[in-house]
């Protein structure tokens, strides 16, 4: 069922995944399950399920943007969401795993051993200490980690001038939008755009929302996360 599924839903979103990539994508199930027995990884189970709501929705910024050659991080990456679907599916990215739990990323180090993956690169850290890789990326993406207004502010120190920041969201995106105008302002960003898309099965309510870096961010952000939510810009 997870293939047939993935298969489906990739035809649907105008994308492809070969049998090599959909071997992986079982392995990705798999180990999810496995490990999941032992450690909090996802609320998600079941391969339908795991299929349309992890990876499907993980892959859907290739709907617009071919991510072949570009250096992306996945800011609070969790299991891996979005950042290693998308590799799955195009393997000429440069990616950094990026999460304040060792033990998350240690699986993660693993699955990509075992499915032979390179270029990839797991960091252990806290997302307002970007330190080195400081507009360092094409791309940072993020999914299911805060409000938009938190997550420009975590994000987009990442974002090299002409790049761009990718937040998928559910159906509150453009509340959530409002309320991140400043922020955008504030940390060089301008919105480019929120993109409605679907997920097989009828679940149309996410958006991709799209914030294109036009400056560099002031050295004064990011904050603490403590005052990033105590005063979010």
């Amino acid at each position: 069922m997870l293939e047939e599924t993935l298969e489906t839903g990739f035809a649907a979103m105008g994308l492809r995944a070969d049998a090599r990539a959909l071997g992986r994508f079982r392995r990705y199930y798999e180990a999810l399950e496995e490990t999941g027995r032992v450690m909090n990884l996802t609320a998600i189970h079941g391969e339908e399920a795991v299929a349309r709501l992890h990876f499907l929705d993980s892959c859907a910024p290739l709907q617009r943007y071919a991510l072949d050659g570009a250096r992306v991080i996945d800011v609070g990456t969790g299991a891996g969401f979005p950042g290693l679907p998308l590799k799955l599916l195009c393997p000429g990215m440069e990616l950094t795993l990026l999460d304040s739990l060792a033990k998350r990323l240690g699986f993660l180090r693993a699955l990509c051993d075992e499915l032979g993956l390179t270029g990839v690169e797991t960091v252990h850290g806290r997302a307002e200490v970007p330190g080195a890789r400081r507009e360092r990326y094409d791309f940072a993406l993020s999914r299911a980690v805060a409000r938009l207004n938190l997550l420009c502010e975590l994000c987009l120190p990442y974002v090299r001038v002409g790049g761009r920041f990718l937040a998928l969201k559910g159906p509150g995106a453009d509340a959530e939008l409002a309320e991140a105008g400043r922020a955008v302002e504030t940390l060089g960003g301008r919105v480019e755009g929120v993109f409605p898309y679907a997920l097989p099965g009828g679940d149309d309510d996410h958006r991709l929302v799209v914030v294109e870096k036009c400056r560099p961010t002031p050295r004064t952000y990011p904050r603490k996360f403590a005052l990033m939510k105590k005063a979010p810009l």
